[in-house]
């Protein structure tokens, strides 16, 4: 019998949920879970390893990403549902002093 992977979504806001499997690879099914323990499977989109996130719905080029309710970042690409969600396709923006722009 396969063990089952599972991702949790903490927050409704939340448009990623974090991997608490060893082993994710591209094109694997997950579950994902809410806190209300709703459970929706999805097929991963590169190879994702435990603790890293995935997104729960397609994320657009320069929306924010958004885990524990509050924004991490901003996608550098669109992002589809059940793809790795990492540095390749986030970009942070807290913290940048490079960036004049307030974000809100």
């Amino acid at each position: 019998m396969d063990e089952l992977k599972l991702a949790l979504k903490v927050d409704d806001k939340d448009n990623v949920a974090t991997i608490f499997a060893n082993g994710v690879a591209d094109g694997m099914e997950v579950e994902i879970r809410d806190k209300k323990g709703k459970m929706t499977p999805v097929h991963v989109i590169g190879d994702v390893p435990y603790g890293h996130k995935i997104a729960v719905r397609p994320i657009h080029k320069g929306e924010p990403v958004i885990k524990y309710g509050e924004s991490i970042g901003a996608a550098s690409a669109d992002i589809r549902m059940g793809e790795y969600v990492h540095v390749h396709n986030m970009v942070a923006m807290r913290g940048r002093g490079d960036l004049r722009e307030v974000q809100g």
